[in-house]
């Protein structure tokens, strides 16, 4: 059924650009890139990058995790088999083999007259050290107790009473961001399209809607307490209660773990995107790949430009060296772009032109990684060794 214990070599073009990576840092890096069309796994050993693939042929795979909790780290896939479904995988051999559990990993009650149509999100707990939790469509959470063999449903969320007024987006109703506090194993922040941030202080047992100065321009209210089209959140590395927000339209910050959010697009070409990360171990430092606009999804003035801000969002700059320098038309999504652990850290994103490029030197300068991939779906990268 998978079709994923074989290892293959990408194509002539990936590997091709894999050997021309010069001049990167000795740190063994672990990068996976879920497409349209099965997982791609690369390494750099000695600054050199080496890649492999498809695993999950010809499955959408939506969601990964890099578990480095553990020696070898755990890496877990969302994959989604046009035939048989939807499913959770991991890999304890760095992708050599693959395990699916004997039951569905993640499977809605039957009282809930729901069914599972993708995984949108696996993380591993900062606080909890077997806990991984998933998101999903229909928008639900689930929590793992055992490295992500299975999982159960968080009732309280799925039953929250703003619920039934939940409306899917465009790509559907997903969780697709779960943020957890290294401080806190109470403390959860989840985002939901097209609901907005919900969070939770006493371990899921209760909810609350976390939207404060978001605005959601295409209600009729623009300020609503829920409801928002919330793309993706990140955390900063050295303040936990600083939070990063892109928006269906808008670029955000929280200073106070989400209970208040300020607008921070000003400066950025277009303030619609999909993708936003921190910086592994620099505080206010985060990036964004804008947009042109809901209605035109190509990159805002038809360029390929990663926008890092240094100071939390005062001001952006533009990070292009190395990157295509004509008209560009590869969408960056929600959860194709990444950062490792290392220092410098290594930033990574992947289009939808199948293309995925990587910078060594904290996006100060790219290089292509590989090209001619499936639709790139997520990007996910840690330092291995």
């Amino acid at each position: 059924m998978v079709g994923c214990r074989l290892r293959h070599v990408v194509d002539n073009e990936v590997n091709r650009h894999a050997r021309e990576v010069v001049g990167m840092p000795a740190n063994e890096v672990l990068l996976t890139v879920g497409t349209r069309k099965g997982l791609f796994i690369g390494r750099r050993r000695k600054g050199v990058w080496e890649f492999d693939g498809p695993h999950f042929n010809a499955q959408a795979v939506y969601s990964i995790a890099i578990d480095t909790r553990t020696d070898p780290p755990r890496l877990l896939v969302g994959g989604d088999s046009a035939h048989w479904g939807p499913s959770v995988f991991h890999s304890d051999d760095f992708g050599a083999t693959w395990t699916e559990p004997a039951k569905p990993a993640v499977k809605f009650p039957k009282d809930t007259g729901a069914s599972l149509e993708r995984v949108w999100q696996l993380h591993p707990s900062a606080a909890e050290p077997d806990v991984v939790y998933a998101g999903t469509e229909p928008a639900a959470l689930y929590r793992s107790a055992d490295r992500g063999e299975s999982f159960a449903l968080v009732r309280p969320l799925w039953e929250h009473p703003t619920r039934s007024k939940w409306e899917p987006g465009g790509g559907g109703e997903g969780l697709h961001t779960i943020l957890t506090d290294a401080r806190d194993a109470n403390a959860v922040t989840v985002a939901v399209s097209t609901a907005g941030v919900f969070r939770t202080l006493d371990g899921g047992a209760s909810w609350a809607p976390s939207n404060s100065g978001v605005s959601a321009v295409f209600l009729p209210d623009p300020n609503p307490e829920f409801g928002q089209c919330v793309h993706k959140v990140a955390r900063d590395a050295v303040d936990p209660d600083r939070l990063y927000l892109q928006n269906h339209w808008g670029v955000f910050r929280s200073d106070d773990s989400g209970a208040q959010w300020t607008d921070i697009g000003e400066g950025l070409p277009s303030d619609f995107g999909f993708a936003v990360a921190a910086h592994p171990h620099r505080a206010d430092t985060a990036y964004v790949f804008p947009i042109t606009a809901d209605a035109d999804r190509v990159p805002a003035g038809r360029r390929c430009r990663v926008y890092r801000t240094q100071d939390a969002g005062k001001s952006w700059e533009p990070l292009s060296r190395g990157l295509p320098e004509g008209e560009h038309y590869g969408t960056v999504l929600r959860d194709a772009m990444s950062t490792d652990d290392a220092n410098p850290a290594g930033v990574y994103f992947g289009n939808r032109n199948g293309e995925v490029y990587a910078s060594a030197d904290d996006g100060e300068s790219w290089q292509l990684l590989a090209s001619h991939l499936p639709d790139v779906l997520c990007v996910r990268a840690a330092v291995i060794g």
